[in-house]
């Protein structure tokens, strides 16, 4: 192949001169770039043409991928990392002045009058929603060895995340006669499987055209404060370094994939964003949505309550020198510091409600999406990058191991516009709002002897129990329990009645009051009750002892499954609509429980031994589920 320019004197690396016979046009334009930016060295072991060529071209075609892959190319990338590692190297602080302050935003009781309001009008706005799940990772680190949103979320009816968020979509859908988008950011660890899990389970209902899935690339690690690309040590081979970029690639996924711009010109008006494994985010998550409506906020941070000083970043009103203002995330061991330098002597204290004023960021966010297009167009898709190297001394000129630049999904808001509204949704009830699955059974037992949340498989399942047992008693049903538990090392745990049901059943606080006469039903301590039919009705039921299955005839009935997945005769908006309309008229499918009394021997959860085999799923929490009897209607 002949070369497409001609040498440029001066520019030449070693091994790069014997093989310009090698390089098409774009093969050549992109080297000539890394060249004047300093990489030379990619290509000074390369030998002459017709030696390991293989190699040489595996090369560029990966540097082609990870130019091809970033806002900008490889070229922005390497002029970005080195401003980085400079303003890292000198010890830049981006926050030098800044006088932090609480920022504007709601605090709400789960299940108040206040909380229902503001669910209402979300339920309603999540017409225009479309939703985006950040689901890149495998559970290995839990000690599971497949991708976390195949996860269960509960024991009970075997669910697991990504049937429980696409089932809460889908509901809320019905709702609003139309099909909601989901797009999920996954990886090349996950993007397969991910892929497979959607196609072995029909979709849960939902149409393939629903669903989007946008894979993130890796980035190129820095070797050194010049940017300089790190190539691996590998005999025989030429390739760079890459690592994740962090789940703020999202955004620039968002943004190269055209979906934010399609969904807006759908008429969407707001994007939310969720975690792989907290199954409790749809709990708050439409009250958020209100507040984002009732504030017309650009960027609310659905956010939990935070004890001064823990570990987790907090949402924090920043006023620079200048009188510009930004509300964004700021980690927790800076927020301290920079309350020390300011106002408050004490740094990060605790107020008379026993927390920090400034709420814990959890990285589930609602964004107004006319903002958010505006502001993936002006940066391309690139949000607040970050370089953490690690140095081998005080003098930092040399790194232990190479870096990357990095971003994090919930920095969005740092280069928002002068004005801009940016809020926080906190849920005072965190049993209600946030529960992930974070920690194997090792890292979760340590954690909780220390007195921390042990966010674990084990906690997780539990506080799912606790949220809808809750639910229930405030709307007047007789919740017995909980009883006592240890699991996994964990002691003092609660183990309420194993309550769950589909979101098609009721996805809000207003569908469980018209479907549960709640005032009629008693659920004793030592009981599962698990509600599968989208069309059940409970009119008075005493559940003293077992488990009790209510599963109809179907998910819905053929009608409302047509309508969800949008191939109704009459079009994807009149199914979705007839769908809602079958389901609010009982239609196929629906059980009346009524005059109901059950006992049996139920379901025990059975905490496992040290060394009892058992599956993955059954070791990070700590217990199997030993299914003695059981009523199914």
């Amino acid at each position: 192949m002949a070369s497409a320019v001609q040498d440029k004197p001066g520019l030449q690396g070693a091994g790069i001169d014997a093989n310009r016979s090698l390089l098409s046009e774009q093969d050549a334009a992109l080297v000539d770039a890394l060249l004047e930016e300093g990489q030379a060295h990619l290509f000074a072991g390369w030998p002459p043409a017709g030696e390991a060529d293989d190699a040489k071209r595996k090369l560029l075609d990966q540097l082609l991928h990870l130019d091809k892959n970033y806002a900008g190319g490889l070229r922005a990338y390497i002029k970005n990392a080195r401003k980085l590692l400079h303003d890292s190297k000198e010890g830049v602080n981006p926050f030098e002045g800044c006088v932090p302050s609480v920022p504007e935003g709601e605090k709400l009781d789960f299940g108040s009058e206040h909380f229902r309001e503001l669910e209402r009008a979300g339920v309603a706005a999540a017409a225009g929603c479309a939703f985006v799940l950040v689901a890149g990772g495998l559970g290995e680190r839990l000690g599971y060895s497949g991708i976390k949103v195949a996860l269960p979320v509960e024991s009970a009816s075997g669910q697991c995340f990504l049937e429980l968020y696409l089932k809460h979509i889908l509901a809320l859908g019905a709702k609003a006669g139309r099909a909601l988008p989901l797009a999920i950011m996954t990886s090349d660890d996950t993007h397969a499987r991910t892929e497979a899990l959607l196609k072995d389970n029909a979709y849960w209902g939902a149409s393939a055209n629903q669903i989007t899935l946008i894979k993130q690339e890796k980035v190129a690690c820095l070797s050194d404060n010049d940017a300089h690309l790190a190539l691996l040590d590998k005999e025989g081979a030429f390739e760079v370094q890459t690592k994740p970029h962090g789940h703020g690639d999202v955004h620039m996924l968002l943004h190269t994939s055209g979906l934010a711009d399609k969904w807006q010109g759908e008429g969407f008006k707001w994007v939310c964003f969720f975690q792989d494994t907290n199954a409790l985010v749809f709990r708050a998550l439409p009250a958020a949505i209100g507040v984002s409506v009732a504030h017309d906020y650009d960027v609310n941070s659905l956010a939990v309550p935070r004890k001064a000083k823990e570990s987790i970043g907090a949402i924090t009103r920043l006023t620079h020198p200048d009188g510009r203002t930004i509300t964004i995330n700021v980690e927790y061991n800076q927020l301290d510091p920079l309350l020390r330098a300011t106002t408050n002597p004490a740094g990060d204290v605790n107020d008379d409600t026993h927390y920090s004023p400034f709420p814990g960021n959890i990285n589930q966010l609602v964004l107004k999406l006319s903002t958010y297009t505006a502001e993936l167009h002006r940066h391309g898709g690139v949000i607040a990058e970050f370089v953490n190297p690690k140095y081998t001394d005080a003098s930092k000129t040399t790194f232990k191991s190479s870096t990357r630049l990095e971003c994090m999904m919930q920095d969005f808001p740092k280069n928002l516009p002068e004005g801009s509204k940016v809020g926080f949704t906190v849920v005072n009830q965190v049993w209600a709002a946030y529960s992930p699955v974070k920690n194997s059974p090792a890292d979760a037992a340590a954690k909780g002897a220390g007195g921390n949340p042990s966010h674990s498989a084990t906690s997780a399942e539990l506080d799912w129990y606790e949220t809808n047992c809750k639910m229930l008693q405030m709307l007047g049903a007789t919740v017995d329990g909980p009883l006592p538990a240890q699991f996994n090392g964990l002691n003092d745990l609660q183990l309420w009645p194993r309550v769950t049901w589909t979101p098609l059943f009721a996805c809000c606080w207003d569908d469980l009051e018209a479907k549960v006469a709640a005032e009629n039903v008693r659920i004793g301590a030592d009981s599962a009750l698990v509600i599968e039919a989208p069309q059940a009705r409970i009119k008075s039921l005493e559940l003293k002892r077992g488990a009790l299955i209510i599963r109809g005839s179907g998910p819905a009935g053929p009608a409302a499954r047509r309508a969800a997945r949008g191939e109704d005769a009459a079009g994807a908006e009149e199914g979705a609509k007839a769908g809602a309309e079958s389901a609010a008229a009982g239609g196929e499918g629906e059980v009346v429980v009524e005059d109901l009394s059950v006992e049996n021997e139920g379901w025990e959860w059975a905490a496992l031994g040290p060394d009892e085999g058992c599956a993955e799923e059954e070791y990070i929490r700590g217990f199997r589920v030993l299914r003695h009897g059981q009523k199914v209607i």
